[in-house]
């Protein structure tokens, strides 16, 4: 089979991670779509995630980092959704071993491989979102007052600005390169196992508070919020709360992670961060209340026929 075959890649990956893993699943390799049981096998998962977690996990020679940051490099789609599965668990080790100053090469390496990734997708242009304009009439409003005409005017508001290249880690652009690391999460949290997404609320958790590892016995301290951070971090944790899944766990987790950086945000006195956080709390009871979750473009039955 020649090596650039697609599926000789993905079953070299696999043996590859079969080595660094204490324990892999024959269903695995025996699969019709590898790649996509590698994303949703809980065995591989947990081993990856304890693998991430341990004390001397993330330095330049580690195995598993030089694992993760080849297979983003391949070009299997789903490989490279593999490695997103595991960013909450890199972002968040990593955030919280900073002030340790101990070598983190490795997640630093991965993280920039996805920072760069996301540079190069976007091509200078920075993401953007079409706000509505309320000075404008619309199927749901009457606008008050004279009205300009601006119908070929588009209000535009900048989520996540114009990426420049980053070769390196610095402390000043470390919050930025790991909040590209979670947009691009975020961009594919459709296709992310709901493990995923309770670990990443989990290390929100610890962001926001701080808390005792119990496996590894250390203190995981509260880290710096800025906006390149808690803005991503709170449309991934919207996304937990508001999305379409039946898991009552994630609801859960996602429900107490906001409920603490709303706190953190109070103790900071971060009054944009107040804002959106607070305003997520309240769109999360708007959903679990049916008597606030109204549709106002429905009509109502009581209508005359003319």
């Amino acid at each position: 089979m020649s090596s650039s075959n697609p599926d000789s890649k993905v079953h070299s990956c696999i043996q590859t991670l079969s080595s660094i893993i204490s324990s892999f699943p024959p269903s695995v390799s025996s699969s019709s779509n590898p790649s996509f049981s590698l994303l949703h096998d809980p065995t591989v998962s947990s081993q990856i995630s304890s693998l991430l977690r341990h004390p001397d996990s993330g330095s330049g020679d580690n195995d598993l980092c030089r694992w993760l940051y080849d297979t983003f490099h391949s070009t299997d789609p789903e490989l490279k959704l593999l490695v997103l599965r595991f960013v909450p668990i890199i972002a968040g080790v990593y955030l919280t071993r900073i002030a340790l100053r101990k070598s983190l090469a490795g997640f630093e390496a991965i993280l920039l491989a996805l920072y760069a990734h996301e540079t190069t997708a976007r091509d200078g242009q920075p993401v953007c979102v079409n706000v509505p304009d309320l000075s404008q009439p619309s199927i749901y409003h009457e606008a008050k007052g004279s009205v300009k005409n601006k119908a070929t005017e588009l209000n535009l508001a900048v989520i996540s600005p114009t990426l420049e290249p980053h070769g390196t880690m610095r402390s000043s652009r470390r919050p930025r390169i790991v909040g590209v690391a979670l947009e691009l999460y975020y961009s594919k949290i459709s296709q992310m196992p709901v493990s995923s997404k309770i670990e990443f609320c989990e290390f929100c958790e610890v962001w926001a508070a701080g808390q005792k590892n119990e496996e590894s016995k250390v203190k995981e301290r509260r880290i710096p919020l800025p906006w390149e951070l808690l803005q991503p971090s709170l449309r991934i944790l919207g996304h937990c709360l508001l999305g379409s899944h039946t898991s009552k766990e994630l609801l859960e987790a996602a429900s107490m992670a906001t409920n603490s950086l709303y706190n953190r945000c109070l103790h900071d006195i971060d009054a944009k961060a107040i804002l959106a956080t607070s305003s997520l709390l309240r769109l999360e009871k708007m959903a679990l209340d049916p008597k606030l979750n109204v549709d106002h473009t429905e009509i109502d039955g009581n209508v005359l026929s003319l």
